[in-house]
Parts: C-alpha cells; structure tokens; sequence
C-alpha cells in the first residue's frame, strides 16, 4: 500500500468520526471465496438485467449480471461464489436514451449470446433469486432463460421498508450511500455487488441483516385480489386504499389489484363488498409465493 493510500484512509476515518462529515468509500467488489465446510449454509443468486426499453414482452436483454453468494440461516452473508457478466446482442439497435444511461453500445454487444446452458450452470444451485426490482428483472429472466420460472424470487427493493429503517427511499443508490459506498451504477454485475453489501448491512432496529428480512418476507404467502368491473367513479377509493391498476397489456385482467397477506383477506373482501360493490360479491383471489410472485404469468 503506497504512503498516499494510507494518508487518504488515515483522513477519511477521522472525518468519518466526525458528526460534520460522511464518507462515502469507492464500493470494491468481494472476491470469491471457497465454499465453507462444516456450516448450514444455502445459496442464492443476485441479478440484474439491463434491457433495451422497459416493456417485457417485446424489448431485449442487452447485459445480465449475477452475484451468488452463500448465506447462513440467520441471513448473515458468508461470502461470494462466483459472478457472471455477460452482453446480449438485441436484434434492434439499442436507443440512445439506454446508452446515455447504463455507457453499452452497440459495438459492444455485437456478435454476443448469453447461452442458457451458461446461465444454468450458474443458477441451478440458488435456493433463491433476489433482484431489486424483480418485478421488472424476473420478466425478462424468465422469457430468456426457463430456469427462472422455477425459482422462488425476492424483491430488495419492495419486500424491505427501507424508510422504516431510515433510508431516503428504495433507489439503489440511495441505499449504497446510506450504506457508506458509491458505485458505477446501471452496470449490472456492479449493481449486483452494490445490492450484495446493502443486503449485508446491520439494521439498527432488528440488529440483523436487510438479507434476514427479505427472506422472512419473501417467504411469506399474500393474496392478491382483483376488484375486477369496478365502478369507475370510485377509483380514487381503490387508490387511496392501495390498489393499483393493470392495463391489461401483459395478459393479466384489466382491473385495479391488490396484495395483501392472508390475515387481512376477509377484510378486504369486506371492503369491496361494501364500499365498492355494495353486494356480496366474491372476487378474483391468487395466492402469491416466492416461486409465482412477480411471475409473468401471473
């Protein structure tokens, strides 16, 4: 370590005890380590997608990322893997507003494949599949790759009260800052490296890892119930109560939807019943896992 080096970690620790400074630290990627021997460790897989537009069904994958790491059963991190980063040739040119944002070109993902095989090999060990936005990553994941279709998700950007926790928001970057570290963001292994340390980090009011409390979360079962043909006059109701609305692109029913965990169904049964129907109606329920939750199909 040169003497500049040990001069600039000797300052960034004194302001960092300062009350009138934070430091932000250049976030380093943890190398992989061999997989431990003797502890009750499980395996899951971060990933990160970035795409040509934002519509599932008809835009492309141009990079995939992953991070996997294994975990002990309290949600402590044991350390990573392996990490797999790869780019994908679309078969449109990709727009400018997407190489303005995450720096790929199409020079740079001419002539690349990200065979299935690949990403098999690389997956088929995770018990789980965190993203943070899988809404939005498991979409694509599985229309590209079947594998993803039989893996239980989390979310760390919905399954997380970050702002119970006193974050700013659930931004990627919001939760590195907060977390001490910044990054090259909208590169998606970087992100999944990011992600790896947010999900690391001690919450002061469980005194546990973010990655416990995804896990306890994500394993839990929700229902989400379709207010299917409801009057339009009382969409504000809906929407005060938390229901959002599916446009009915996606093949999904063109109606306002809500989750909500198994305790709470009769109540927002009743809800509907008699603030939105005003008769006994039953609707549309689903019953929501890791393995379905923000699924394509439903």
């Amino acid at each position: 370590m040169s003497q500049d080096t040990i001069s600039l970690a000797a300052m960034a620790e004194t302001l960092s005890r300062s009350a009138d400074y934070r430091v932000l630290r250049r976030l380093v990627p943890r190398l992989p380590l061999v997989q431990p021997v003797g502890q009750d460790v499980r395996t899951a897989v971060l990933l990160d997608t970035e795409t040509t537009g934002l519509d599932s069904q008809k835009d492309e994958i141009i990079e995939l990322g992953m991070v996997k790491f294994d975990y002990l059963p309290d949600g402590r991190i044991v350390g990573v893997r392996d990490s797999f980063s790869a780019f994908n040739e679309p078969t449109v040119p990709i727009p400018d507003e997407v190489t303005a944002l995450t720096g790929i070109t199409d020079e740079m993902v001419a002539g690349h494949r990200i065979g299935e095989a690949t990403v098999m090999a690389f997956v088929e060990d995770a018990v789980i599949v965190v993203a943070h936005n899988a809404g939005f990553d498991r979409k694509f994941s599985e229309r590209y790759w079947p594998i993803f279709e039989r893996k239980a998700w989390g979310c760390s950007a919905t399954e997380v009260d970050w702002r119970k926790h006193g974050f700013e928001g659930s931004r990627l970057g919001y939760l590195l800052n907060g977390a001490g570290f910044f990054h090259q963001a909208h590169r998606a292994v970087d992100d999944c490296h990011a992600l790896l340390e947010i999900l690391a980090l001690e919450l002061p009011a469980t005194g546990s890892p973010a990655l416990a409390l995804l896990l306890e979360t994500a394993r839990r079962k929700t229902m989400r119930v379709w207010a299917e043909q409801s009057p339009f006059d009382l969409k504000d109701s809906l929407k005060r109560r938390g229901y959002r609305w599916s446009d009915g692109s996606d093949g999904r029913p063109r109606s306002w939807y809500i989750d909500v965990g198994e305790t709470a169904l009769d109540d927002e049964i009743a809800f509907l019943r008699t603030e939105i129907y005003l008769r006994d109606i039953d609707p549309r329920v689903q019953k929501l896992t890791a393995f379905s939750r923000f699924s394509a199909r439903i």
